[in-house]
């Protein structure tokens, strides 16, 4: 009995040791510093310390250089490679840290306004509509079990690819009286199924009962541009069709020059928006060869330049990204893209592609006379943050227009099929 309950009080001693331990200012300070730690070459990492702790590095190689004071260090990366740093209290090792560098990457921030022309795969159903027979109203592609946000890929194994694609086949089958094979794609998969055209008493003319559309377009914010490999990224949000409410799954197509002519400023559970229209040489800038919740995606034919920072910056990990004032390029008169203010209110390192990884607010008195604050057709707009491009502005929030989203531009790089974790040293400019 005895020995047990000193046990009980050895045990007790050790678990409030450990306790005070974690919570021992610097020994939680330093459980609280990443395991891996990345940095561009020619830029740092720091962090704040307890005078006790001290930092090494466990290699010799020359690719990081370690400052150490009293009351920080300051991990610079030097040249591409790996390495690992020690930290220790009173010479005893609590943590080891990866540290990794990587090349100089760098890429010319946007801001530019955009027209954007999508071309979807096949031709998509917006809507149903009855189609006034001799025997009554019917909707035969709702029959054929076609539902609103499909898509028609093949008519009678022939591949479809625009609207006036259908018709013909539509007629026919409605003057022999044979049932179309449609081949629909849909979110969880494809398959195939008959309808028979029914005829309009009222027109003469046969039809399917639905409500289609083979493209779209619309205005958007350029984010950035890769010179090397001439891709960019815009927007930093799906596209979706503005009657499905989904996605719009893209064939190909192209971006345009556009001009904002007007501006409805935003106030409270009312976004506001810029107006535009499509330059008037028409000439396409690039293609878009991707839409995914990260934007839109594809190579120009030549640079915009945006008239303000037209030099390639360097960009900063969602890691890096700190609370605290930023900057947009964006457009709100004509076609002249200006720098405004904002605040960066927080931030999360995501470790995996995600979303809405920052939450923005516009201080710009300017901007904000002007706008009202984020308003649509500002997705893309670039931010900036102590000379890097950190992001994107995607969203605003509806009950108050001064706020909303942004995306981390590691995330919109990996979209863009750019790998910063292994790509060649760019050459100065």
């Amino acid at each position: 009995m005895r020995l047990e309950i000193i046990r009980k009080i050895i045990g007790g001693i050790l678990l409030v040791s450990l306790v005070s331990l974690i919570f021992f200012q610097p020994m939680h300070q330093y459980l609280n510093i990443p395991k891996t730690i990345t940095v561009f070459e020619g830029q740092d990492f720091s962090f704040n310390k307890a005078a006790p702790v001290s930092a090494a590095l466990v290699s010799h190689q020359s690719n990081v250089k370690l400052e150490e004071n009293q009351h920080s260090v300051k991990v610079k990366g030097l040249e591409n490679g790996k390495n690992e740093m020690l930290l220790e209290f009173a010479g005893i090792p609590i943590k080891k840290v990866d540290v990794n560098v990587l090349k100089d990457f760098r890429v010319i921030p946007g801001g530019q306004s955009i027209g954007v022309k999508l071309n979807t795969v096949g031709v998509l159903v917006v809507g149903h509509h009855l189609v006034n027979t001799l025997s009554g109203k019917k909707s035969p592609g709702e029959i054929a079990g076609i539902k609103v946000g499909d898509i028609i890929t093949e008519i009678n194994g022939n591949k479809i690819e625009k609207m006036t694609d259908v018709a013909p086949y539509v007629q026919a089958a409605g003057q022999s009286g044979k049932a179309l094979n449609i081949m629909i794609s849909r979110e969880n998969g494809k398959f195939t199924t008959k309808l028979t055209p029914l005829k309009d008493k009222g027109e003469n003319t046969y039809k399917l009962g639905l409500y289609i559309r083979d493209s779209a377009a619309g205005i958007g914010t350029m984010t950035f541009y890769h010179p090397q490999s001439k891709k960019y990224g815009a927007l930093g949000h799906v596209i979706s069709d503005m009657d499905t409410k989904k996605p719009i799954v893209v064939e190909d197509g192209q971006i345009v020059r556009s001009t904002v002519t007007s501006i409805e400023k935003g106030s409270n559970g009312d976004p506001g928006e810029k107006l535009a229209r499509f330059s008037s040489d028409g000439e396409i800038v690039g293609n878009i060869q991707k839409n995914s919740p990260f934007g839109i995606f594809g190579e120009l034919n030549k640079q915009l330049k945006n008239g303000i920072l037209d030099k390639p910056l360097p960009i900063a990990l969602s890691s890096q990204v700190k609370e605290g004032p930023a900057k947009i390029l964006t457009v709100v008169n004509n076609d002249k893209v200006e720098e405004f203010d904002i605040e960066i209110v927080s931030t999360i390192p995501q470790k995996f592609p995600a979303t809405k990884g920052m939450v923005i607010k516009v201080t710009d008195p300017k901007l904000l006379e002007k706008t009202g604050g984020i308003v649509q057709g500002m997705s893309g707009s670039p931010i900036i943050q102590d000379g890097k491009l950190v992001g994107a502005v995607t969203h605003v929030f509806v009950n108050d227009p001064t706020s909303g989203y942004g995306v981390h531009i590691e995330w919109m790089l990996d979209e863009a099929g750019i790998n910063i974790y292994d790509m060649p040293k760019n050459k100065a400019s």
